[in-house]
């Protein structure tokens, strides 16, 4: 066999059951296709970059439609198709879906006939299963088919003697991007249009009146002109030489049903491993310009081996070496040289030599092409400092689909937003490089170094995805609550949750869960509209709750406080065999050094997508053990104060009912900081002051002043106080004085609880 030869599995299939045009019986037969292919890649002999395709006959005749009628409805169908079973199609990695059906007509003569028709849903063009149907004519004689001939070309018809096409670059390039993981860059563009048609899906599930709008999908390739700008056209899928590639999409989504337009920048894992050389740091720096002077949001989808490591391949057989010893080699060597004939064949300023009694010793390797030394870094610095810029600018979201190193993990994370795929980490150095560097086999895999058990408990990565799709779906939701330009107003999206409905989930005095409080539940609906809040960053600083959301269809950052007892796990080393795992309880209500920096990278963030924000506050202070002061609690907690000072969209603060905003934790959300942008409510029941009331009443309302206020009080008191005054004889004051130290002793408790009392009441409303 032809070796590293394209694995290919067939599922076959006949069915008896009419119905197969359908879109519940095409799911129907589809889903036992795949239910048999799954048994078959269970097989140890099927690679895991291997293709799938899956061939359906159906046997019963259909009757009422015509060839291009069905043909039609067959596109229909693989479009509600892909959008329900993308994540099973994706991971048996079915690039081919056929069908054959035979169809009831009749001849110019009018007897009837049957008419065959195949019907072919392919990737083997580059896009995702794209569609096409043809007409089957057989050998009168044989049976055979003799062509196939299009349907829907008209008059002249397109007729072929073979319509499928045999492994090509694209299924090479694809089967390459399986095996780390990944899925091919134009893949993505199909995915998209999936995603897109989930998302209207279930948008239209809420609402009535409107439908999916034609052309839902566009995408147009930046590529580089003769000027070398990025120019807007179109190419053969497969035929890019750079491993960067960059399009611009235009979406038509439920908030922007005439469409938005999207810049997406890829890495294009087949070429070098996506790795970053310089003509990939120019298309990566060009397209990022493009999003900036365009106000467009640009997505990064990552999967990459970091810069490039050039070497001048053409030198590897020619140079000789310069033993100390020829005789015993392993004493070492003096120098590489070149003989005279090699060195007079090579190109003028490739290397920089002196003359040697062998020929001409090497000092120095130049090479004749860009991009095999430290340009490469030049490059990285480059596209490094253009994402920074982008942040501030646009917004950035990078979605990591399969390993990105070096300079591809700072890139995601100069983007600030990053989606993490389960298989694909995030790393500065691979796992093989650093076990030599520590002499031992510490680490087994590149997840232990920066896979989503590390990148998301870290708030490096906001949100982990089990695939592509789910990752695709996700990027399609997130920019769902971003302008389609940075000037424009935030994008809205009719609701059929009236605004004006009253929010009937309430919290309770005791701890409960916060997003509770935003999405509602079955019975109770929260305070955005119904379906629409989703959490980010879930895996950091857990102690506050951060998601976006809509209120009447206007997207919002949210806010909120984990009133419940959770954990900070701080991994142990696998480097340092005296390391153990470390749980950290942190109490609810308390902003400690993660939780702090989470509040201000997420305002950051809001500012940056034109959002306004709701901060639901319900802080009892800052953490201030020494452990909090040493992890920079100070820092992060006023790296609050600055995100709230250059918000430039509204910021709503409310005191939720049974809430309370205390010290420090007031002050650094105190509408003062902002005064244009920034207004606070609180519920009746809410309570705001610099202490808790017991620890107002240990400071201003001690003992003696609580003993003041039961003699002032008390009538017993009182009249023990008159007896005691009026009182001469020594022995008669001694029992009185017992007698009110017993009766001051009995109403402790109670008076404690009144100068408590009396201290909340400051704190009211």
């Amino acid at each position: 066999a032809r070796r590293n030869a394209a694995q290919l599995v067939f599922v076959r299939g006949i069915t008896h059951t009419p119905g197969l045009t359908t879109v519940s019986g095409a799911r129907r037969t589809l889903l036992l296709g795949l239910d048999e292919l799954e048994r078959a890649q269970s097989n140890s002999k099927v690679a895991s970059q291997s293709s799938s395709r899956i061939f359906l006959h159906s046997l019963p005749e259909v009757s009422g439609s015509s060839p291009a009628e069905i043909a039609k409805e067959f596109d229909k169908v693989i479009d509600t198709l892909k959008s329900r079973l993308a994540t099973r199609l994706l991971k048996l990695r079915v690039d081919e879906i056929e069908a054959k059906v035979r169809v009831q007509s009749t001849d110019a003569d009018g007897n009837p006939m049957v008419v065959p028709v195949r019907l072919v849903a392919s990737s083997m063009g580059g896009e995702w299963l794209k569609t096409s149907a043809f007409i089957e004519r057989p050998d009168p004689v044989t049976g055979v088919t003799r062509e196939f001939c299009v349907i829907g070309e008209g008059e002249d018809a397109v007729c072929m003697l073979d319509p499928y096409d045999g492994a090509n670059v694209i299924q090479t390039k694809r089967s390459i991007a399986r095996r780390v993981g990944s899925t091919y860059a134009y893949d993505f563009l199909g995915l998209l249009e999936v995603g897109l048609i989930g998302e209207w899906e279930a948008y239209l599930g809420s609402v009535s009146g409107q439908s999916i709008p034609s052309n839902l999908f566009e995408a147009q390739e930046l590529i580089e002109g003769e000027d070398g700008e990025l120019v807007r056209g179109k190419r053969e899928i497969g035929t890019n030489k750079v491993g960067m590639v960059a399009w611009v999409a235009k979406m038509k989504t439920p908030e922007y049903p005439e469409g938005r337009e999207v810049v997406f920048i890829s890495n294009d894992v087949t070429v070098q491993s996506g790795s970053f050389g310089v003509a990939e740091d120019e298309i990566f720096f060009k397209a990022s310009k493009y999003a900036r002077e365009n106000k467009l949001p640009r997505v990064y989808i990552a999967c990459n081996s970091g810069a490039r490591i050039g070497l001048v391949d053409d030198l590897k057989p020619k140079f000789e070496i310069k033993f100390i010893d020829e005789a015993s080699p392993s004493k070492g060597f003096e120098y590489l040289y070149l003989t005279d004939d090699v060195y007079k064949s090579l190109p003028e300023g490739s290397v920089n030599v002196e003359k040697c009694p062998e020929g001409w010793a090497i000092k120095d390797i130049i090479g004749t092409t860009e991009g095999i030394g430290v340009e490469n870094l030049q490059g990285s610095g480059k596209i490094a400092g253009e994402t920074s810029k982008a942040y501030d600018e646009i917004f950035t979201l990078s979605y990591v689909t399969g390993r990105s190193v070096g300079i591809g993990a700072y890139l995601v994370r100069l983007g600030q937003r990053i989606i993490q795929m389960k298989q694909g980490p995030m790393l500065l150095t691979g796992y093989g490089a650093l076990n030599k560097l520590l002499g031992r086999e510490v680490y087994n895999s590149q997840d232990q170094l920066g896979g989503p058990q590390v990148m998301y408990p870290n708030g490096c990565t906001h949100e982990v995805v089990d695939d592509d799709q789910q990752g695709v779906a996700s990027i399609i939701q997130w920019l769902s609550f971003v302008p389609k330009t940075t000037d424009s107003l935030p994008a809205v999206r009719e609701s059929a949750d009236p605004v004006n409905r009253a929010v009937e989930w309430k919290p309770t005095p005791t701890p409960y869960d916060p997003r509770l409080m935003q999405s509602g539940t079955d019975d109770a609906p929260g305070f955005f509209d119904k379906g629409s809040y989703k959490e980010y960053l879930a895996g950091w600083g857990k102690s506050v709750v951060i998601g976006r959301g809509r209120l009447g269809g206007i997207p919002m950052g949210a806010i909120s406080v984990e009133t419940r007892l959770v954990e900070k796990i701080i991994p142990a080393d696998p480097a340092d065999p005296n390391s153990r795992e470390a749980v950290l309880p942190q109490a609810g209500q308390v902003l400690f050094p993660d939780s702090s920096y989470k509040v201000a990278q997420a305002l950051n963030d809001f500012n940056n997508e034109g959002l306004p924000v709701m901060i639901f506050a319900n802080w009892r202070g800052f953490s201030g053990g020494s452990r909090d002061m040493s992890g920079e609690i100070l820092k992060f907690g006023s790296m609050i104060v600055d995100a709230l000072r250059e918000y430039e969209h509204p910021i709503y603060i409310y005191f939720p009912p049974f809430g309370e905003l205390r010290g420090g934790s007031w002050v650094v959300v105190d509408p003062t900081i902002n005064e244009e942008k920034m207004t606070m409510f609180s519920d009746p029941e809410a309570r705001g002051g610099i202490l808790e009331p017991a620890g107002i009443v240990e400071i201003k309302f001690r003992l003696a002043d609580q003993l003041k206020a039961m003699h002032r009080i008390d009538p017993q008191l009182q009249m023990l106080d008159a007896e005691l005054e009026a009182c001469d004889d020594t022995d008669d004051s001694a029992a009185i004085k017992d007698q009110i130290a017993a009766r001051e002793e009995l109403l402790k408790p109670v008076y404690l609880q009144a100068a408590t009392e009396f201290a909340d009441l400051h704190d009211k409303t």
